[in-house]
């Protein structure tokens, strides 16, 4: 399995891994209900920008996260300024682009031991409700370190693509998809080696 996290000593490193994933929640929730403008988008890119450098990462880092989305940023902003107007492709995109950061930054500054510990805390009131937490927090730590991962794939294979002189286009899907599937298996091997599965 690919590992995303990487060692720090930044007051987003120690943040405490429940605080970190409220922060996203709100994020995710604020940024998705509550109408923005050309100018609060730009604001909130911006913060996310920054914490990259308050966690300590050198500012490659953040273009490295940027340059694993930049197909999904063209293709969704196109799309949207086409269909519909530049500002809502710019503050749609931007709303992406942020909350992918934002996953991002999670994964580089959270151990998944962590992250799975604060999650199963988080879902163990809901056991009265006949709730597995162990499944759920299972399926919500790997559902964002999978972005990432996913977007890693995807630079890669552009990369071979590029490397034979030939142009991605719709090809690219099948050994993105074959990537992503033995992934897939990986990590289910992984689960099941550790009794999880």
């Amino acid at each position: 399995m690919i590992q995303l996290y990487r060692p720090g000593a930044s007051v987003v490193h120690r943040a405490p891994t429940g605080s970190k994933l409220v922060v996203l929640t709100v994020a995710a929730l604020l940024l998705s209900l509550v109408p923005q403008t050309a100018g609060s988008i730009g604001v909130v890119l911006l913060a996310v920008s920054a914490l990259y450098r308050v966690a300590g990462f050198p500012v490659r880092v953040l273009g490295s996260e940027l340059w694993r989305i930049r197909w999904l940023v063209l293709v969704l902003g196109v799309a949207l300024a086409v269909f519909f107007s530049p500002l809502i492709a710019w503050i749609s995109t931007g709303r992406v682009v942020a909350l992918l950061l934002l996953a991002s930054l999670l994964t580089l500054t959270t151990r998944m031991a962590d992250l799975l510990d604060a999650l199963h805390r988080m879902l163990r009131p809901l056991r009265r409700l006949g709730v597995d937490a162990d499944a759920v927090a299972m399926t919500l730590s790997l559902t964002i370190t999978m972005i990432p991962v996913v977007a890693g794939f995807a630079e890669h294979v552009r990369d071979a693509h590029r490397a034979r002189g030939v142009r991605p286009g719709v090809r690219a899907v099948i050994p993105l998809l074959v990537l992503a599937l033995r992934h897939a298996d990986d990590v289910s091997d992984a689960l099941v080696a550790r009794g999880i599965g």
